[in-house]
């Protein structure tokens, strides 16, 4: 009976030291959110002012034509980023986004088009090499907190696969599997195509003599084409850029909860082996009682 008391007092030692570890995970995860959803709110603006500013560019030169705007014909190799994180402790956060990544890889080949992954994170990378897969291009060491630098790569190399021909290893599209932030206990793995790019045409008004007539709100030089090619390159790296912010607060969102989670759970098991214990030693101490009183009862008779 000793014994087993020891095993079980050891037992809550043990989970007392991890649930100090968990619940001082959750308070660093708390505060890199708060952080990170102030970088992702500040880059938001810049991404959705380009994003208008290339829809009233095309939507107001209609005749100009760019390679990452266009359909391609031959889409037979498609390039698929999954934005994985470095760090565990996330709950299903990296096990959701390879498993859409691998949902999205079998429709592309029922289609007839052939995956190719680009991979962002530590997790995701772990994941590809255990399993011996090709990837194409891996970044690391920057998910929870993400820097442009790394994001401009990102984008550069997707921009060069994609005015690659197919036929030279190319590819046709490119999709990115990532996780939006939507709350502090809601994180959604979302699939985005972001090339070829699908602008929408918009028509800005403004007041004028005689009624309201359609103009832009912007004036472009040189030219609207050189404008182009120029933002459509910077569309490209801020939507890779925000979406890593984004990813980021998911991330440490999600590292929350699981560690949260991790904590009431240790605290719940210390509960029940503390009622254990307490069991084993009133156990043990009836059985001191009544060796008492058996020796007591012995020495009487002699």
């Amino acid at each position: 009976m000793g014994a087993q008391l020891r095993r079980i007092r050891q037992r809550i030692k043990s989970i007392k030291s991890t649930a100090k570890i968990t619940r001082a995970q959750e308070l660093i995860a708390s505060s890199r959110v708060g952080k990170a959803r102030v970088r992702a709110a500040s880059a938001e603006p810049y991404s959705r002012e380009i994003s208008r500013a290339v829809s009233v560019l095309v939507s107001h030169h209609m005749r100009m034509n760019h390679a990452l705007l266009n359909e391609r014909p031959d889409t037979s190799r498609v390039a698929i980023l999954l934005l994985t994180s470095d760090r565990g402790f996330c709950g299903g956060y990296n096990h959701n986004v390879i498993k859409q990544g691998q949902a999205l890889a079998a429709l592309c080949r029922q289609q007839g088009k052939e995956p190719t992954f680009y991979v962002l994170g530590r997790k995701g990378v772990e994941w590809f090499s255990f399993r011996d897969r090709e990837m194409d291009g891996w970044w690391t060491g920057m998910s929870g907190q993400p820097d442009y630098a790394t994001a401009a790569e990102v984008g550069r190399r997707l921009i060069d696969a994609f005015d690659m021909p197919t036929r030279e290893g190319g590819v046709g599209e490119v999709h990115v599997v990532h996780t939006e932030f939507v709350s502090m206990l809601n994180q959604e793995t979302t699939v985005t195509r972001i090339l070829p790019l699908g602008v929408e045409e918009v028509e800005v008004e403004e007041r004028a003599e005689g009624g309201r007539v359609p103009k832009a709100p912007y004036e472009f030089d040189p030219t609207p084409e050189a404008v182009l090619n120029e933002m459509l390159q910077k569309y490209v790296r801020s939507r890779v850029w925000y979406m890593l912010l984004s990813a980021a607060a998911a991330e440490h969102a999600a590292r929350r909860t699981a560690m949260m989670s991790a904590t009431e759970n240790a605290h719940e098991l210390i509960d029940t082996l503390t009622r254990e214990a307490n069991t084993a030693r009133q156990a043990e101490i009836t059985t001191e009682i009544n060796e008492i009183s058996g020796g007591a009862e012995a020495l009487k008779h002699h």
